[in-house]
């Protein structure tokens, strides 16, 4: 059975409920009080996009704190920097879980990251909800993944491109695991719709030398491009491949890693025209963005942008919150547990947990790029896709499945 809630508002009044009845119980909690880690790459090549998540974490903590907290008590975040190195973010999230004892992290953006903390989470039974899309292949019960798996970005991304009759593709991705399965995912399906890939190349996270990558794109000659390059090696890929005198018009660029802060840093002039897929876009049209947006500019400023993995950020503190509520405590398995079937009316639209995968279901949402630097939807989901990370309902995917 299905449950809703409405993001703090429905936090508003339950906290001053069980406030004076309900003893400290699970980590880092007092009767105050609860911790949380906030772990991202405050430095390093993944700032550029992890900054603005922990910014959105931090809007979310404070909100549901003026609505009251968690079963009473003030959450007190915890704030590490991952440095963009997946080791760093292994022992600092073993520092949070064992020093620290916060009763749930929130951080992460790389795949590599992710798998480095996935053992220690596991080991000290923690809970880590994890923000950004990725490639798919796992589920882990201590793991509660807030941003799209495969079949709710890359599928639908591949699709589109597909039905706007790009049948020539080139690949272009960062040097580690999402990348490389989710080339592996591409280059499946691409076999199964005829499709052919006119190329591959990886780069290190950091690489800032594209020209050799833009000349073998400009002799492949694909009719669009790929792109799961992540951090600020976006900023060189994009900008020398306008310099080499590729636009949008002859070879659109569909990026899974480039949102609004990206489009900032990179440049909207040398991106218009070109394609993302996300599942939230800041012109998303519901009650809850005008909302979400309002709040996190009055925060940090007007001209600050908000983004899918920030927005899938928020809703994980929001999610975390209302099921540590419903769950009377803040033990991992209770609510685990509890979160089972909740729904959130998020920013993105409403998002549903699949306790089965620690999924969200999610709306896929294509969009190109303004000159303005907005983002317009082009294409959705028409709703929200049940998250199936082994792509065990893709027959094309059977020789990829672990």
């Amino acid at each position: 059975m299905r449950r809703r809630t409405f993001l703090a508002a429905a936090l508003a009044g339950t906290g001053a409920a069980l406030t004076g009845g309900c003893a400290p119980s699970g980590p880092g909690v007092t009767r105050d009080t609860v911790r949380v880690g906030m772990l991202h790459s405050l430095s390093g090549t993944m700032a550029i996009s992890e900054v603005t998540v922990r910014d959105a974490v931090l809007l979310a903590v404070e909100r549901v704190n003026a609505a009251g907290g968690v079963l009473g008590r003030r959450i007190e975040p915890v704030v590490e920097d991952g440095a963009s190195d997946e080791v760093t973010f292994a022992d600092k999230a073993r520092k949070l879980l064992m020093s620290d004892r916060v009763a749930a992290v929130f951080g992460g953006w790389t795949s590599a990251s992710r798998k480095a903390m996935l053992p220690v989470f596991e080991a000290e039974d923690g809970l880590l909800f994890y923000p950004v899309q990725y490639e798919g292949m796992e589920s882990s019960p201590n793991i509660v993944y807030t941003g799209a798996t495969t079949n709710q970005q890359i599928v639908p991304a591949l699709d589109h491109l597909r039905g706007q009759g790009h049948t020539r593709i080139h690949l272009v991705g960062s040097d580690y695991v999402f990348p490389r399965t989710a080339n592996r995912v591409i280059s499946a399906y691409a076999e199964a719709h005829g499709i052919e890939i006119t190329g591959t190349d990886y780069t290190p996270l950091g690489h800032t030398e594209y020209t050799t990558v833009t000349a073998k794109i400009a002799r492949a000659r694909p009719d669009a491009v790929f792109n799961t390059l992540n951090g600020d090696s976006n900023v060189a890929f994009f900008k020398q491949l306008r310099s080499s005198g590729i636009t949008a018009d002859d070879m659109p660029v569909l990026s899974v890693s480039v949102a609004e802060e990206e489009v900032g840093g990179i440049g909207p002039e040398i991106l218009d025209g070109h394609l993302v897929a996300w599942n939230y876009f800041q012109t998303t049209d519901t009650p809850e963005n005008r909302d979400f947006v309002a709040a996190f500019q009055d925060e940090y400023g007007p001209r600050r942008v908000t983004s899918d993995p920030m927005q899938s950020a928020y809703n994980a503190v929001h999610l975390w919150a209302a099921a540590a509520e419903a769950a009377g405590g803040f033990d991992t398995g209770a609510v685990r547990e509890a979160a089972a079937g909740l729904t959130i009316d998020a920013p993105e639209g409403p998002v549903t947990f699949d306790a089965e995968s620690q999924h969200l279901a999610k709306t896929a949402r294509i969009g190109r790029i303004g000159g303005d630097g907005a983002i317009t939807e082009v294409a959705n989901s028409g709703g929200p896709i049940t998250p199936d990370p082994y792509l065990a309902g893709y027959d094309w995917a059977a020789p990829i499945r672990p």
